[in-house]
């Protein structure tokens, strides 16, 4: 396969920046929650269940640092954390989705656990080891 060149990765992450600054409208609110179990303000396909899996899989506690690659407005790495006590790195190379990912953590009081960084999956500025879990969720 050949690599996605520079040209066509910023056409992609500009969709994406335009895509989440836009808010969900009320149809698209009922598929989420019919399709993921809640309202958590995604455009993925991750349920509920899936999330809850993936707490217990990676044995995700209080302590534990969660690193959530294209994590768009949050989902599921805010949950994550609100749910299990860990601390989340949400990397997403749209900002408007990082955004609108700080004001949920905010309102849901994760801010002290959570934190944001503006990245590519294919160039995370963290060393090795500084992370005990690493989830992509609709990402691929």
């Amino acid at each position: 396969m050949a690599a996605t060149s520079a040209k066509a990765r910023g056409s992609i992450i500009e969709r994406f920046s335009e895509a989440y600054g836009k808010g969900q409208s009320r149809a698209e609110l009922l598929i989420e929650r019919a399709v993921i179990g809640a309202n958590v303000g995604c455009r993925g396909y991750t349920s509920l269940a899936q999330a809850d899996e993936l707490a217990e899989r990676l044995d995700l506690r209080r302590g534990s640092r969660l690193l959530d690659i294209g994590a768009g407005r949050g989902w599921p790495g805010l949950y994550l954390t609100k749910k299990t006590g860990c601390e989340v790195v949400l990397a997403d190379p749209a900002a408007p989705g990082l955004q609108a990912a700080l004001q949920s953590a905010r309102r849901q009081r994760l801010g002290r656990r959570s934190w944001l960084v503006v990245a590519s999956a294919t160039a995370l500025p963290f060393a090795p080891g500084v992370f005990d879990a690493v989830i992509h969720a609709d990402v691929l």
